[in-house]
């Protein structure tokens, strides 16, 4: 029987032969198992409708081409990128700068971390053999995730953060993506945080680049969140228009530990952020939340994974979608029980208020229970504004423009609460209102 040969897009065959042509260029390690990692891809590809974790997101045809790695930007480059970011501007944190997918050592703050907290760049960490990187993917369902892998595969920046035992980081951490060029690039960066015992850290993200340039990152975030700590964390996607962004948050939580994450996305015609999370010890807690804003021809994808493999363990998730024009929402959330997990309590809801007449929101929330004593559930909504609500602040005085910001700033808030830095709940506020504002 003759042997079938699967047909590669122009982007898979573009992909091989940039990994290839660079693989020798990339930092080296035994943690890192590029050629794996990129032999897996190839066996999968691009996925595609046909693909069920990828139903709603056909990223075969949204990469035409597959654009080259970046290089290391000049000083000058650099600056003038984060010169002009926006994201949690003025908010006082200790800063990690990366351009063009690049950590740059001359504006970030590696020598002011505070007591407890150690920050080494990720190439070093590599270099040198770093005793954590045993530690990255530290969710194994996200090692079966193709676009995991292709970071893996191209891997070529990072950080690695280190708090130690009993250490409280008062401040935030503050990754600074900025993307900046006139032509095409992709990136690949993987950011490691451990969390020893009884730590407590805040994270913050923003990623923001240039509108007419279809750039390509590909970012992950790696974190073991020890027994007794926790994590917070706050993510901001603010990527050019013609932009396709993806990225993967993965997470292990020990005995009693605890996570709080919240992605608000704007930018990118396409994006896909996934969050994995292994409740791998007893009683652990998560706090999962998303508000998303899309409109012209966007398509935003939120897919959520929560394995739980312990007893006691707490999950919330509630994701907000706005969608105006012809945008797409898609979320896609999944929660695992394990026959171990007895008294797992799990809840996740995504709720969307469409604005318009073709826009379209795809919701696929699903449970697999294994344990007979467990409060699980999930729930998906899909609307209009409230007429009723709309006419009762409109017979107050209010412009109808107004009026139905006022709702949508509160349809997407609950979302936005769960962020417990002040500052950065403050300024993810100031995004929605300034969405609401283009939108006129």
């Amino acid at each position: 029987m003759a042997e079938i040969t699967p047909l590669r897009s122009p982007a898979e065959t573009g992909l091989a032969k940039l990994f290839e042509a660079t693989k020798m260029r990339y930092p080296t390690g035994v943690s890192i198992a590029r050629e794996e990692a990129f032999r897996y891809f190839e066996a999968v590809g691009l996925p595609t409708r046909r693909v069920e974790a990828f139903k709603y997101t056909d990223l075969r045809s949204a990469f035409r081409d597959a654009a080259a790695p970046a290089e290391m930007p000049s000083a000058e480059t650099a600056q003038a990128a984060l010169s002009g970011a926006k994201g949690f501007a003025g908010l006082e944190a200790l800063r990690l700068d990366f351009v063009n997918g690049h950590l740059i050592t001359g504006s970030s703050d590696l020598g002011r971390a505070p007591e407890g907290v150690t920050i080494t760049p990720l190439t070093e960490a590599l270099s040198q053999g770093h005793a954590l990187l045993d530690r990255l993917t530290p969710v194994r369902q996200a090692s079966e995730n193709p676009i995991y892998q292709l970071n893996t595969a191209f891997l070529a920046d990072g950080a690695l953060i280190h708090v130690a035992a009993g250490a409280k980081v008062e401040g935030p951490i503050h990754l600074r993506f900025v993307g900046a060029g006139g032509e095409a690039f992709s990136t690949a960066t993987r950011v490691l945080v451990v969390l020893e015992e009884g730590a407590e850290a805040t994270i913050l993200e923003t990623h923001e680049g240039p509108d007419g340039v279809a750039y390509q990152p590909n970012d992950a975030v790696d974190v073991v969140v020890g027994d007794h700590a926790v994590f917070r964390h706050a993510r901001l996607n603010a990527e050019g228009r013609e932009t396709v962004a993806l990225s993967t948050l993965s997470a292990r939580l020990g005995v009693e530990a605890a996570i709080e994450t919240v992605n608000v996305v704007v930018g990118g015609v396409l994006s896909r952020h996934q969050v994995y999370l292994n409740f791998a010890g007893a009683d652990a807690k998560a706090i999962v939340n998303g508000a998303t804003m899309l409109n012209g021809s966007q398509l935003a994808d939120t897919t959520f994974l929560a394995d739980h493999a312990a007893t006691g363990g707490v999950s919330r998730e509630l994701f907000k979608t706005v969608v105006d024009g012809s945008a797409t929402g898609v979320f896609q959330g999944k929660i695992i029980v394990q026959q171990a997990a007895q008294q797992t309590d799990g809840k996740m809801m995504s709720a969307c208020l469409i604005l318009s007449e073709d826009g379209q929101m795809m919701n696929k929330p699903e449970l697999e229970i294994f344990a007979d004593d467990v409060a699980c559930g999930h729930g998906a909504t899909c609307g209009a504004l409230d007429e009723d609500l709309l006419f009762y602040l409109m017979q107050r005085g209010l412009p109808k423009a107004q009026a139905e910001s006022l709702l949508v700033q509160a349809f997407l808030g609950e979302a936005i609460e769960a962020v417990s830095h002040e500052g950065a709940r403050e300024a993810l506020v100031g995004t929605i209102e300034a969405w609401l504002k283009a939108r006129g």
